[in-house]
């Protein structure tokens, strides 16, 4: 302690300072913390982005697949009803001529 100043004043300086040096101290560590989570943020979203693009595409692709190969079925399967329409359409003429 310093006998020249008065005791009131010294310990008014000695709390601005203190509080200067823990608000320093907090401003440094928010600083930190911000960076951090920064950082956090652009590596979860770059492995967010990346993998789940790579995962769609090929599951769009085994969609796209499959749905060929459906449609495919579905035609085929059409056809075949269509020809045996057409095929028990034209017995049944036949049958009915060759009654007459």
């Amino acid at each position: 302690m310093n006998d020249d100043t008065p005791v009131l004043e010294q310990v008014t300086d000695a709390m601005s300072s203190a509080a200067t040096a823990t608000a320093e101290v907090a401003k440094t560590a928010a600083k930190k913390v911000k960076k951090a989570a920064k950082k956090a943020k652009k590596a979860v979203t770059k492995a967010v982005t990346k993998a789940p693009k790579k995962k769609a595409k090929k599951a769009n692709k085994a969609g796209k697949k499959s749905a060929v190969k459906k449609s495919a079925k579905k035609a085929g399967k059409k056809s075949a009803k269509k020809a045996a329409k057409k095929t028990s359409k034209k017995a049944a003429k036949k049958a009915k001529k060759s009654k007459r």
